[in-house]
């Protein structure tokens, strides 16, 4: 079993409002992407590590993965206009022995140990397994757009049967190439979107409530005080 992962790191980070990349923002001692990158390459079941980055920040990623011992990464590529340009971008340098792909979001520092090893398990077992967490609020679908003054309420959405859906996304590496070769080209926010369209079955994981995606500064505030629970700098 030949696990690689894609670590996405390409993405601007416009509402994070910092002047740097968003995988450079330091959460406490250190970049948010090390955090991931650090993990991932911890992982003994997990044998190479592809990052894609942006122009903007390439350099600077690839000085701090030559500083930082993970030796693990085999692969630094460009990313693309969309995430999913990105991630094709990614699957087009792995290894050749590499028969699974885990594809994570640098912006999602947090990632834990157990669940990785809940994450392959389950892709081990069923070739398509994604991380999640049951959603807390009640969740309701509106009428009109987003931003506009007019917003009514559509329907309430019973909340027992929603999920909040985490990287990383787990897959046999011919369903995940075989999904962006025939609906790479649509948009979607996520990977299993891509393989759900192909029919093929994705399992859900428990993921961890710890496991947040960085967007806005508040988000920054709320991880810093998550590591320092976990004596983690």
């Amino acid at each position: 079993m030949y696990i690689c992962a894609i670590v996405v790191a390409a993405g601007r980070g416009t509402r994070l409002r910092s002047s740097i990349s968003k995988p450079l923002v330091r959460l406490g001692s250190k970049p948010i992407i090390l955090h991931s990158l650090q993990t991932l390459s911890k992982c003994p079941r997990i044998k190479a590590i592809v990052v894609v980055v942006n122009r903007a920040n390439r350099q600077a990623i690839k000085r701090l993965i030559s500083v930082s011992g993970l030796f693990k990464i085999s692969g630094i590529v460009d990313g693309g206009q969309r995430r999913q340009d990105s991630v094709t971008n990614g699957l087009a340098v792995l290894p050749d022995a590499c028969d699974y792909v885990l594809i994570h979001d640098a912006a999602r520092p947090l990632i834990d140990m157990a669940s990785l090893e809940r994450l392959i398990k389950g892709v081990k077992k069923n070739g398509a397994a994604i991380l999640g967490v049951p959603v807390k609020s009640t969740i309701k679908e509106v009428q009109g757009l987003c931003g506009s003054d007019v917003l009514k309420v559509g329907r309430t959405l019973d909340r027992k049967r929603l999920w909040e859906i985490q990287t990383p996304q787990a897959f046999r590496k011919n369903i995940i190439m075989k999904a962006y070769n025939s609906f790479g080209m649509i948009n979607v926010t996520d990977d299993s979107a891509l393989v759900e369209k192909l029919g093929v079955e994705v399992s859900l994981i428990m993921g961890s409530y710890e496991n947040i995606k960085i967007t806005s500064p508040e988000d920054v505030r709320v991880a810093a005080a998550l590591l320092r629970t976990r004596n983690v700098r």
